[in-house]
């Protein structure tokens, strides 16, 4: 497991680096923007991930959130527990869990809500013959039809809320780093950092590849805006406040008593 505990070392410098923790946000606003130009010029060619159908796509991006909590669900628990046993500090820190889960959930619903309410059923894919007796999506394509509305980018808020959510939540590995864990869980800690690391550098190529292959300019940026939006109110306003969750802890015990 050495080669990982070098991974793991190399990636807790990395994100220790002040400018690129502060900055990474600014990563999806510029791949947004200047992905969109590079579409809307025709300058990028078609490749395997101009399709859907890619497998990173279908296994991966469709089911993000999924991955998500897979990965950052024990991670939390595990680094979160290293710090402090009190059942109330870590139900407080899994409520972040939640709170994550609830901001996808109403952001993707509403962007649905958006569409259906915005859009309207063509019966050809040139969009010259409107069927106004289907007046929802899923009544639309469900008849073999094409539904055409405001399509707020999904893939661009999810992959760039998770990415900037896992950012956050894995933190605490620096302090870890040198905390007395007994080798299985700084195994298993060690190994889950490395996969959320992955996770978010696929998050971060797909949501380029969205940006130069898929979807209105406008439709992109607003989801990308709604993305970072959700993680600036949890993490950069209302974490904190007292009656949040709170942010991750960044010092372990141990190092406090050596800054006191």
């Amino acid at each position: 497991m050495a080669a990982v505990d070098v991974i793991v070392d190399n990636l807790v410098t990395l994100w220790r680096i002040p400018s690129v923790r502060q900055n990474f946000h600014w990563i999806f606003l510029l791949i947004s923007v200047v992905g969109s130009i590079l579409k809307e010029l025709e300058l990028v060619p078609q490749t395997y991930f101009s399709s859907t159908r890619n497998a990173l796509n279908v296994y991966f991006v469709k089911v993000s959130w999924g991955w998500t909590l897979l990965l950052l669900t024990p991670f939390l628990l595990l680094s979160n527990s290293s710090f402090s046993r009190s059942v109330t500090f870590l139900c407080r820190r899994l409520l972040s869990l939640a709170v994550a889960t609830a901001v996808w959930y109403v952001c993707t619903e509403t962007f649905f809500y958006i569409e259906d309410a915005t859009g309207s059923c063509f019966e050809t894919d040139t969009m010259d013959v409107i069927n106004k007796e289907l007046a929802s999506k899923v009544s639309c394509r469900r008849a073999g039809f094409h539904w055409h509305g405001y399509d707020i980018s999904g893939h661009s808020f999810i992959l760039a809320y998770s990415a900037l959510f896992i950012v956050e939540e894995t933190a605490p590995m620096a302090s870890l780093k040198t905390a007395n864990l007994s080798a299985l869980p700084r195994m298993v800690l060690n190994l889950l950092y490395v996969a959320l690391n992955l996770i978010v550098i696929v998050w971060v190529w797909m949501f380029a590849c969205t940006s130069v292959y898929f979807h209105d300019p406008s439709h992109k940026l607003l989801g990308t805006l709604c993305g970072l939006l959700g993680w600036y109110l949890t993490y950069r306003v209302w974490y904190l406040k007292p009656l949040s969750p709170g942010l991750p802890p960044q010092r372990h015990p141990k190092e406090q008593k050596q800054h006191a």
